[in-house]
């Protein structure tokens, strides 16, 4: 980029950021303020201090039981990301952003929702709200590349002015269970007194029967437990014998404080002894994230586990509770660990991670997995990202293979939205010809091999109307505003969620038989309920 291009990116930025101050106070509205991180929390009760760096609890926890403000949950970490502003296509006209399937983020809204509070605004991730939903897109041609591109676009619903969402669909290919690799699998189980809550440890063992009734012979299954320090209970077991497997799931038992880092570096030395070549060999950790014992800060856990990542064992973690909960350290830890972050809040969420998903969560088909959007000038004026604030990748190191990026697994799709607002000519009509292109780029798991696939989108292709739109498109489009309207979203202020049930309900009514979709009317209905004060 030339320095003058530069010097004008920053002078466009200035006075857009002054006008975002200025304008609110001059109207009398109530602008989000982005809160400065403190370096620490230290949590006081009559047994022990806790203390998590680099963090600040949504709820900060007091002694006693009764909670501020009416909070619902003590102590529940969440790290705000700030909101992708409009770019004009002049200034940057690529957007890049690394692959994302994790969707913790929703399962833990609804579980606000569900039990009648309105989630933090720190805890909502847009793209792991749209990434809940099957987007019913179809595969790759066998034998062709690991993903498919589908697009769509038309004029958003939400909004006085004329913007047009544009759906960047990515579709993985699907692996039958029966062609899935073998998997060697170590359970790390967080077993310390804060699993006591809410039977959450109950739960886990659960979820990890549904799991292993899923396992083929040919798996093994391991496991380390950590309280105040960390444990074998199980060594590396073939899943022919299921009875010896559920019956050291059973046994546990919750114990002392929370060394998060003694369980992880025990978990990593078994899956390292019993690495087995051509397989899976995955670690997944059953927490509520937090680690009041040895490091325990994401920071120094991460350095950890980056040298297990590159060797070929990954990890996937998996959430359990509220209050005493941290979502800022278990999705680093998968992201870090090549993997994915899950919230299991109920027995049926298990089910559709463990059982109808678990090829997906876990064989990887592509690794480092980024997307890159080249919006053309002379068509599209601007553009904006919905969520992905923390997967951003520099515009330059899409193809920089050294960049860590995403992980996705079989099956798995990816979704981005984005809104846009076209270029009109001299005579007023919006210009027409090639809006963008999408690039995607991978390696390949099995052979290392680095692929480059690409779709140009015209403006023609996008529907007149936003009616004309898929259903699933619609659906989506709720979602998202759904999702903005939670984070209190400076974009979304002229929303409701009054606006956005009655789009959920009519995309519900058209897929009456998808209980993921009826759900979200009723939560959207709920939350509606709360923002009103009902």
């Amino acid at each position: 980029m030339s320095r003058q291009k530069q010097n004008k990116i920053w002078k466009n930025y200035l006075v857009g950021l002054a006008l975002v101050l200025i304008l609110p106070l001059a109207a009398g509205c109530a602008m989000p303020m982005v809160e400065k991180v403190a370096t620490h929390v230290v949590k006081e009760t009559v047994k022990e201090t806790v203390v998590v760096e680099g963090l600040v609890p949504v709820v900060p926890v007091y002694g006693g039981e009764t909670l501020p403000n009416d909070e619902p949950y003590d102590a529940m970490f969440f790290e705000h990301y700030g909101v992708n502003p409009f770019i004009d296509t002049e200034d940057d006209p690529l957007s890049t952003f690394a692959m994302d399937v994790d969707t913790a983020s929703y399962t833990i809204a609804r579980r606000y929702v569900n039990e009648g509070h309105l989630p933090p605004k720190d805890a909502i991730r847009v793209e792991e709200f749209v990434n809940y939903f099957d987007q019913e897109y179809p595969d790759p041609e066998e034998g062709e590349d690991a993903f498919a591109i589908h697009l769509e676009g038309a004029p958003s619903p939400f909004g006085e002015e004329r913007y047009y969402l544009l759906r960047v669909g990515i579709q993985g290919q699907h692996i039958h269970a029966e062609d899935r690799k073998g998997a060697v699998l170590t359970f790390v189980i967080d077993v310390s007194g804060s699993m006591g809550r809410e039977n959450r440890l109950g739960l886990v063992k659960r979820a990890l029967h549904l799991l292993v009734d899923e396992l083929r012979p040919t798996d093994k299954v391991g496991i380390v437990v950590y309280g105040s320090s960390a444990h074998t209970v199980l060594n590396p077991t073939s899943t022919e014998d299921t009875e010896t497997i559920l019956a050291a799931i059973d046994a546990l038992h919750t114990e002392g404080s929370t060394n998060a880092e003694d369980g992880l570096r025990e978990g990593y030395k078994m899956a390292y002894r019993t690495f087995k070549e051509g397989a899976i060999n995955r670690v997944i950790l059953c927490s509520d994230g937090v680690a009041n014992v040895g490091r325990t800060g994401a920071e120094g856990i991460l350095e950890e586990i980056a040298d297990y990542a590159a060797q070929g064992i990954t990890l996937s973690t998996v959430g359990f509770g509220l209050g005493n909960y941290n979502d800022v350290l278990m999705e680093k830890l998968a992201d870090q660990g090549d993997g994915n972050y899950a919230y299991v809040d109920t027995l049926t969420e298990a089910k559709r991670i463990f059982v109808e998903n678990l090829t997906g969560t876990l064989q990887v088909i592509a690794r480092d997995a980024k997307i890159q959007v080249d919006f053309n000038p002379e068509v599209v004026s601007r553009y904006r990202l919905l969520g992905y604030e923390n997967r951003a990748v520099a515009d330059e190191d899409f193809r920089n293979d050294e960049v860590d990026a995403g992980e996705v697994g079989a099956g798995h799709s990816v979704t981005a939205l984005y809104e846009i607002k076209f270029q009109k000519g001299t005579d007023g009509m919006e210009a027409m010809g090639r809006a963008l292109t999408i690039h995607v780029r991978y390696e390949d798991p099995e052979n290392g091999n680095v692929q480059e696939v690409a779709k140009e989108f015209w403006r023609d292709d996008f529907s007149a109307r936003f009616e004309q739109a898929s259903v699933r498109f619609q659906l989506i489009a709720a979602v998202a505003e759904y999702a903005e309207i939670l984070r209190e979203s400076y974009w979304a202020q002229e929303s409701s969620l009054e606006a956005v049930l009655a789009l959920a309900q009519r995309a519900g009514a058209a897929l009456a038989d998808d209980p993921t979709v009826a759900e979200f009317v009723w939560l959207v209905s709920q939350a509606n309920q709360l923002a009103e004060g009902g």
